[in-house]
């Protein structure tokens, strides 16, 4: 009989050690559902710009740097305050006023959240696929956006203004060609590098 009291109270004893090894639940709501990758290859040359990448899978023949893009779109191709896939979302004045970047819708994954395929958001030249962007702006109208950081896994700290979407509606051509079959071109010497995890 004492044995079985003292089994017990040692099972008492150990399901409250584990009890206090409990934590809250983790909250994934910040986290995006699929993940996006980079994918880059040396090819020796100058690493890729946004400007030409958005240029060559958007179909908007646009030249110019990024900040000019769209002011350089009207009459040329419909502009919108909401993204479409295959449309070309320019930020602007995010590190001073000549300072902007494209980048190609490639799916909406729902009213706030979009996934893009931009080149050289981190000036490492490197092309990003499938990469998160959230709408965080108080009104819920794309003028405000977080982007996925893919080489830490996390949100970016930092929010950008959105002058709008080149492309936006039925007219904007969708991506090219499937994300597995691309491999990006880029230098700097950094060799083939895959980053993330895969769709």
């Amino acid at each position: 009989m004492m044995g079985i009291i003292a089994r017990l109270a040692c099972a008492a004893l150990a399901a409250a050690t584990l009890a206090g090894c409990a934590s809250d639940p983790i909250d994934y709501s910040e986290m995006p559902r699929k993940p996006g990758r980079s994918v880059a290859q040396d090819t020796g040359q100058k690493p890729q710009q946004c400007v030409p990448y958005a240029r060559a899978h958007s179909g908007i023949k646009i030249f110019g740097d990024a900040y000019t893009w769209w002011d350089n779109a009207a009459g040329k191709y419909p502009r919108g305050a909401t993204p479409s896939t295959g449309a070309v979302m320019v930020l602007h004045d995010y590190a001073a006023a000549d300072r902007g970047h494209v980048a190609v819708v490639r799916a909406l994954v729902n009213p706030r959240e979009i996934r893009v395929d931009h080149a050289n958001w981190l000036d490492d030249g490197a092309i990003y696929v499938n990469d998160p962007v959230m709408d965080v702006s108080a009104a819920g109208d794309w003028s405000l956006v977080r982007v996925f950081n893919i080489k830490t896994g996390g949100w970016g700290s930092k929010v950008y203004p959105v002058r709008g979407f080149i492309g936006a509606g039925d007219s904007a051509p969708g991506p090219q060609d499937d994300a597995s079959d691309r491999v990006a071109e880029a230098g700097g010497g950094m060799g083939q590098v895959s980053l993330g995890a895969s769709e």
